[in-house]
């Protein structure tokens, strides 16, 4: 559907389909049944929101999908890639009159009962599972027949690369026949990529495998190195396994890095250095936590033994991973000063099995406390000695990582991660000196956001690496020097940022990036795909709908596959170049007429300006679908101000989360304030050592605005909700904003940064821990609580510690506060989210809100 259409029948929907019930009470049982049923009632209402894109072969030529047209209709298109024209894969009519004859049921033509397909090599034969039997139609010439016997005796044809298993095909047989001279292994490749060992099949045997449509196997040598692959029909069949095959090329990796959390800490090491050396004659090992050269000759199997440290002991030793220098003439080692253990105890007061509550204890470590010391170690093979580097340029650790060595075996390399946060430093140690040097750094007189904003890629042969930086207040890209530090170019620049890293093409000096911002009349948070140049930092944009993007590489890569949308808008693909950009064609708009005619609306796009007067804040507005112009509803917020990322919906999709509190008659918004991420760095800095502001200047200054344009917005009855971080920003509202919100509700919060986990708090709040952290806890602030409060816990959190929920209720109570309390048994962090929990919280809104009893 066209988004002008949409938007039109939106405000249809709006103007004229919901009026009439508003003149009832809101919190009814009505509405309560509404929200309890509109998941289901909505769900799969939106024709082509997720088309599955299927490529025929691997050179990029012809992809198919299916397209509704209906709920319970649609058809099979083919694309030409060469010239994006699309035309009916197959002649539906008369496929369908041939298989209601031969299969002695009605098929109507607008319905086909399969959604899978296969191809045969020419691309004529098409091939699907219906009735129990495997089914193939000539596209050319019009041809359909049960392919079941003449597929018997045909060798499948083997995979060139290696995939993935597909899910959610139909069950059916393979039977692998071994016409090597040696036995083999038999792998199924699972759809997450693991490895599934079925056992041996010997030379001359055969064996028939219950498997399911899609699924891969592999065939392996007894050493596990890869003989041959492939991939399951939908009909039983037979695959021979045969000396003229190749053996797959490995699985192609997306590349793209995505903006989910990882392990920020950079403590799970992905380097896998083994003990033994490259050259297989040396070795290290740890005795008593010290360190063992192991030296052999190459002609002789003995090995000689030479203690390289003696004073090594529990809680300050070696250990860990060796990091050999490709020459094996030299290692490295880290020496580990442990440190004591914070240990946070809960209890499971309920616990299924027993009577008794059980305590558990677990390791948790909190701003302030001490933390393990690594001291990095350079072993030398010729002197048999091993010789501690000097620390003065990363005596302060919070954590060093990414160790690895260059190719030349001249240096060896890690990431300093400085305590506090305001020096991230990629460290180099001359391997003969064992000197080390400041190779590129990050420095900041506020924070260095390593948990989001960091990338690192060598260039070795170029003697060269790319390096993520903010230091000209936007994060980008910069070339540098690996043997000066200079800046060899900035590689992307603007007001605009880079938000993520894709893929490095080292051979074809490019690199593939999501980007924030990059178009300066679209909303900086949407997402676009960006192709720069590493000899001219030129940029190639290879999206540009006004929307959010999200894409798909090609088996080939020369294309895109590029969906977008908006919260206002369905989903819209296209088919881009990947070398350009170029727009091919549309694939598919998905519609939601049907979504519309159910009485759902979407989100409103609104945009007000900051506390500064200048600063554009983003947010969206979330309506009733009942939705009464000439009503006055209360606003609820839904707040996360969490710095590590933003959190404004940008996509399309139902968002019940929201819409859930409005259905039951709120005007619900959420809004990404400053001190949130992805805009500029002077935006992100508002955060620092101010986790308590939460962007609150912002959300209220956006509310009032958005409350002019819509005078339905009742700001005398305003109410918040969050969890976690979003949990300590609501009850911060009552305590620091209690002149504009009127109710909240808080769940899990982390209400004492003090009390939380050490890496998320100390990023922001800095190190050491100051005074500023007591003044912007809510535990010592609690005695200005205006307003309505519910708190919700589960007494097993193990991400956020339960106890800072009970010290903010313990000093309610000191200071003579009303407030509710749910305190969820055997649960863990963000209970306030079952189904208890948000119906609690709806309840409460309308109680505090409406003044109204809920009545279900």
């Amino acid at each position: 559907m066209p988004a002008f259409l949409f938007l039109v029948l939106c405000f249809a929907a709006v103007q004229g389909g919901f009026s009439q019930a508003n003149i009832q009470a809101q919190g009814t049982e009505s509405q309560y049944r509404w929200v309890a049923e509109a998941g289901q009632k909505l769900r799969n209402q939106v024709l082509n929101e997720r088309p599955i894109w299927n490529w025929v072969g691997e050179r990029d030529e012809h992809l198919w999908f299916y397209q509704q047209t209906t709920s319970q209709a649609g058809n099979f298109v083919w694309i030409d890639t060469s010239t994006g024209n699309q035309s009916p894969l197959f002649d539906h009519q008369t496929l369908a009159a041939q298989l209601s004859e031969q299969a002695e049921q009605v098929v109507e033509p607008t319905a086909l009962p399969f959604r899978k397909l296969e191809f045969g090599e020419d691309l004529n034969l098409v091939r699907f599972r219906f009735a129990g039997k495997t089914w193939e139609f000539d596209r050319q010439q019009s041809i359909l027949k049960n392919a079941d016997v003449d597929l018997s005796g045909k060798s499948l044809k083997p995979l060139e690369r290696l995939r993935y298993s597909e899910g959610g095909g139909e069950q059916t047989e393979l039977t692998f026949v071994n016409q090597l001279d040696y036995p083999v292994r038999l792998v199924w490749i699972a759809t997450d990529g693991s490895r599934v060992e079925y056992g041996n099949l010997d030379a001359g045997a055969s064996r028939s495998q219950s498997t399911y449509a899609g699924h891969v196997w592999l065939v392996t040598s007894q050493a596990k190195e890869p003989v041959v692959a492939v991939q399951t029909p939908s009909y039983s069949a037979r695959f021979e396994i045969t000396s003229d095959q190749q053996a797959p090329a490995p699985r192609r990796s997306s590349g793209k890095q995505r903006d989910s959390k990882q392990d920020p800490t950079g403590r799970r090491e992905r380097s896998r250095n083994a003990a033994l050396s490259p050259d297989g004659l040396k070795r290290v090992r740890f005795e008593e936590k010290n360190v063992v050269l192991q030296v052999r000759s190459s002609e002789s199997e003995e090995w000689a033994s030479h203690v390289l440290s003696e004073d090594g002991v529990e809680g300050d030793g070696f250990g860990g991973r060796i990091y050999w220098a490709p020459n094996s003439l030299h290692f490295a080692v880290l020496r580990t000063k442990k440190a004591e253990r914070r240990q946070v105890t809960i209890i499971d007061s309920a616990p299924d099995d027993r009577l008794q509550p059980v305590l558990q204890t677990f390791d948790y470590t909190k701003p302030g406390d001490p933390l393990d010391h690594p001291q990095p170690y350079l072993g030398s093979v010729a002197s048999l000695s091993l010789s501690r580097i000097d620390d003065a340029l990363f005596a302060n650790p919070f954590a060093l990582n990414e160790f690895s060595w260059h190719p030349n075996s001249q240096t060896f390399r890690f990431l300093f991660n400085e305590r506090g946060h305001q020096r991230l430093s990629l460290i180099g140690v001359d391997a003969e000196s064992t000197q080390p040097r400041v190779i590129v750094e990050n420095h900041s007189d506020t924070f260095v956001d390593y948990a989001g904003k960091r990338f690192l890629h060598y260039l070795d042969e170029a003697n060269q690496l790319i390096w993520m930086s903010e230091r000209d207040g936007w994060n980008h890209l910069y070339l540098i020097d690996q043997r000066t530090g200079d800046t060899v170019r900035q590689l992307t620049q603007g007001e605009w940022v880079v938000r993520g890293v894709d893929h490095v093409d080292d051979s074809a000096g490019s690199i593939r990036i999501t980007a924030g911002g990059f178009y300066p009349d679209q909303d900086p948070y949407y997402r676009h795909c960006l192709m720069v140049d590493l000899e001219t930092a030129n940029v190639t944009p290879l999206t540009a709908a006004d929307g959010d993007h999200r894409w798909d590489d090609s088996p080939a890569k020369k294309f895109l596959i590029a969906r977008h949308s908006r919260v206002d808008l369905p989903p819209i693909s296209e088919l881009r170049r990947s070398d350009s950009g170029e727009r091919v064609c549309q694939l598919s708009a998905a519609d939601a007429s049907p979504l519309l005619e159910r009485g759902w609306q979407p989100p409103e796009r609104f945009i007000a300006k900051g506390r500064d007067g200048e600063t554009d804040i983003f947010g969206v507005i979330v309506r009733p679908h009942d939705f009464d112009p000439t009503q006055k509803y209360p606003v609820l917020e839904s707040i996360y101000a969490g710095p590590h990322a933003a959190f404004v919906p940008k996509e399309f999709g139902l968002h019940r989360g929201l819409a859930d509190l409005a259905d039951l008659g709120f005007i619900v918004v959420k809004i990404d304030g400053m001190g949130t991420s992805y805009r500029s760095k002077a935006f992100h800095d508002v955060c620092w050592k101010n986790l308590a502001d939460s962007g609150f200047p912002d959300r209220i200054a956006w509310i009032k605005a958005a409350s002019k344009k819509h005078p339905e917005m009742d700001l005398t009855r305003v109410g918040i909700w969050g969890g976690s971080a979003g949990g300590q920003s609501a009850l911060g509202a009552l305590l620091n904003h209690g002149d504009f919100y009127h109710a909240a509700v808080a769940d899990c919060g982390c209400h004492d940064n003090r009390m939380d986990k050490i890496w998320w708090n100390e990023l922001w709040m800095g190190w050491p821990v100051g005074p500023h952290y007591a003044e912007q806890s809510n535990v010592t602030r609690a005695s200005h609580l205006e307003g309505d409060l519910m708190l919700t816990v589960g007494e097993l959190d193990r991400n956020v510690d339960p106890a800072s929920t009970m010290q903010v209720v313990d000093a309610l109570i000191k200071a003579d506060k009303d407030f509710q309390l749910i305190v969820f048994p055997g649960r863990g962090h963000g209970a306030g989210e079952s189904a208890y929990g948000k119906r609690r919280r709806a309840d409460f809104f309308v109680e505090k809100l409406w003044d109204r009893q809920p009545t279900r």
